[in-house]
């Protein structure tokens, strides 16, 4: 690809494929809005389920926007990068997947238009640009309220108004009590600086049978393992629990393991090195007075056999998170050596130990912990696509929960802060100078799109509902909305339907960003690779799309 001098010298085969210009913004463009047309009908409490089949022959029933675009196949790059704007807002605040994409492929959409007039992409991202400053000052100071997270049952109406769209809306209650006391419990709060790890500590365990509203979140964590040997407790009060991350059972040699054996007494000396080994092993353990002794790794039978002669239960084999999870829970440290145990190693924070039956499985309960700092949320259900997608929703639920105590700022929902920024762009956009007030303009109308897709999806007669919605907000305020379940237009604050800030500001950002991202490619140039003859023959190298990755 580069050549012997100090430029690089760019070699296009005859088949390499190259579109440059109008055509790949307009295919850009047409890539973006499929993308947002296959999502649009998921948004709002009205949505319809997705079915999707994966390879494998299973099969999602989803209406979460990026549980969808996850299963979804796509071969356009720009398809792929608007798949990626909905896992970033996953990740970065667990909600509003749906209307990012949708919001991202009607800016393109408004963008058209422009591109067909000979407008330079440039003057329209300069637009947009400055459209995206506007719309978060406006947000920030004109349109969001404060909110006291002290207050629980305001907190829970936020959270119901967004897991109200959800499949679990009909149990939204019993989801927002549950999301609420899950972050509650992990939450740290250390001079003032909050930090809610939920991904970490707030474990969601689905056992299929029981009813959904058998769900509860435990004051401890739960694990699917059971005692190492039939005999030990396995129902202790107040225990005393050691973390372990070794082995209990003789350490093989690591480097150095031939032994030579002359005579038929090594071989007996070699099992006594053995045995004294796990016993001194077992002893530091027992030195501490434990009851329960869980490890990441093996227990050997031997060292089962001396912890159940001292009374101890122990479990083996467990993973580093859940290990980590019970360090928090119960106030225990994980110890490396067995020879390092300290009593102040040892969790005592924890009131109730206990192995139970639930269906065919043993699961393991350390429960009613003082204060503890991580959690296990367990889901019951029908099946198995039931609570897949219970879980789904709760972690919407939890994401909204967390975004609430760490920044408690509200808009309105039900499209009427999208209806409130687009009327304020609007009128911005008239004391703007020169073409670029159009582009503006065309990002106000964009924002329409939620409120639009929102009265399609219950059945209301869009153009009357969106002029209706307008006219309320010219003369009565910001709060006016679309009741997603009839499509009638509704005070937000009467209705108690809110959304944190925190996510609006995302979907915005990661939507317009995307937009001009996308408006910003004139060239997309992709190559098949040649065979490796034509490169040994001494040709120049071909542009390929792996050359290009690498």
């Amino acid at each position: 690809m580069f050549g012997s001098g100090a430029n690089p010298i760019l070699v296009l085969s005859e088949n390499t494929k190259r579109d440059t210009g109008r055509k790949v913004q307009r295919e850009n463009i047409q890539a973006g809005k499929a993308i947002a047309d296959v999502i649009r009908t998921c948004l709002g409490p009205q949505a319809m389920l997705k079915m999707l089949m994966d390879p494998m022959g299973g099969i999602v029933m989803t209406n979460d926007g990026n549980a969808i675009l996850r299963e979804i196949t796509v071969q356009h790059p720009a398809g792929k990068s608007m798949i990626e704007i909905a896992r970033t807002q996953d990740e970065e605040v667990g909600d509003g997947t749906t209307s990012v994409i949708v919001l991202a492929g009607e800016t393109l959409a408004v963008a058209e238009p422009f591109l067909e007039q000979n407008m330079h992409p440039t003057i329209i991202i300069r637009a947009f640009r400055q459209a995206l400053e506007d719309m978060v000052t406006i947000l920030n100071e004109q349109v969001s309220t404060d909110l006291d997270y002290n207050d629980r049952s305001k907190l829970i109406e936020v959270i119901n108004s967004c897991v109200g769209t959800k499949f679990i809306g009909r149990w939204s209650d019993l989801a927002c009590q549950i999301a609420l006391d899950a972050v509650y419990t992990v939450m740290l709060d250390e001079n003032g600086r909050k930090e809610i790890d939920i991904k970490r500590y707030a474990k969601v365990e689905k056992i299929p049978g029981g009813t959904i509203e058998d769900s509860t979140v435990l004051k401890g964590v739960m694990f699917n393992k059971d005692v190492t040997h039939p005999k030990m407790r396995r129902y202790i009060k107040n225990p005393r629990i050691v973390l372990l991350d070794c082995n209990l059972e003789y350490k093989k040699g690591e480097s150095q393991t031939n032994i030579e054996i002359m005579k038929d007494t090594d071989f007996t000396k070699i099992l006594e090195m053995e045995e004294q080994f796990v016993k001194k092993m077992c002893e530091d353990i027992i030195a501490v007075k434990p009851d329960v002794v869980i490890t990441e790794k093996g227990v050997s039978d031997l060292a089962q056999h001396y912890l159940v002669k001292a009374g101890i239960s122990a479990i083996r084999r467990l993973r580093k998170s859940d290990i980590n999870r019970i360090a928090r829970a119960c106030g225990a440290s994980v110890v490396n050596r067995t020879e390092e145990l300290r009593d102040d190693d040892v969790g005592t924070k924890a009131g109730l130990f206990e192995i139970k039956k639930l269906g065919d499985e043993y699961f393991c309960f350390i429960t009613e912990c003082k204060d503890p700092k991580a959690c296990t949320i367990i889901l019951r259900g029908a099946s198995k696509d039931v609570l897949n997608e219970t879980e789904r929703n709760l972690q919407d639920a939890l994401h909204v929960a967390r975004n609430l105590l760490l920044e408690p700022k509200l808009v309105p929902g039900g499209g009427a802060v999208e209806m409130a920024v687009s009327r304020l762009l609007a009128e911005k956009a008239g004391r703007l100078a020169g073409v670029e007030q159009w582009p503006y303009k065309a990002v106000a109308q964009a924002l329409e799109i939620i409120p639009r897709t929102l009265a399609q999806n219950c059945g209301a007669n869009t153009i009357r509902t969106l002029t209706a919605l307008r006219a309320k907000h010219a003369t009565e305020g910001m709060t006016w909305g679309i009741d997603g379940e009839t499509g009638q237009l509704v005070d937000m604050k009467d209705r108690g339907i809110w959304e944190p800030l925190s996510v609006k500001l995302q979907t915005y950002k990661t939507a317009i960003e995307t937009a001009i991202l996308l408006l910003r490619i004139d060239d997309i140039v992709s190559g098949s690779k040649k065979k490796k003859s034509d490169n040994e023959s001494g040709q120049p190298a071909q542009v390929t799309e792996e050359s290009m990755k690498d």
